[in-house]
């Protein structure tokens, strides 16, 4: 088990993507508009359909279970 959080930057701030495992020790940290090179650099390609699919889903500032191992 794991959890998303999408972070909504501010003017020259982009926004970004933060990957916890449940111990909410940060497992991935990439920019959204970079999401296949931060899954690959983060060595989450196996899962990176469901990442993604979760990103265009929920909104920002807000924290998603998702069932990945870490």
């Amino acid at each position: 088990m794991a959890y998303i959080l999408k972070i909504k930057g501010t003017g020259k701030i982009p926004d970004f993507v933060q990957i916890r495992d449940k111990d909410m020790t940060l497992r991935a940290y990439f920019r959204l508009d970079q999401q296949k090179s931060g899954i690959k650099k983060s060595n989450l390609e196996e899962y990176t359909s469901l990442i993604m699919t979760v990103l265009e889903t929920i909104p920002f500032g807000k924290l998603k279970n998702i069932d990945i191992i870490l």
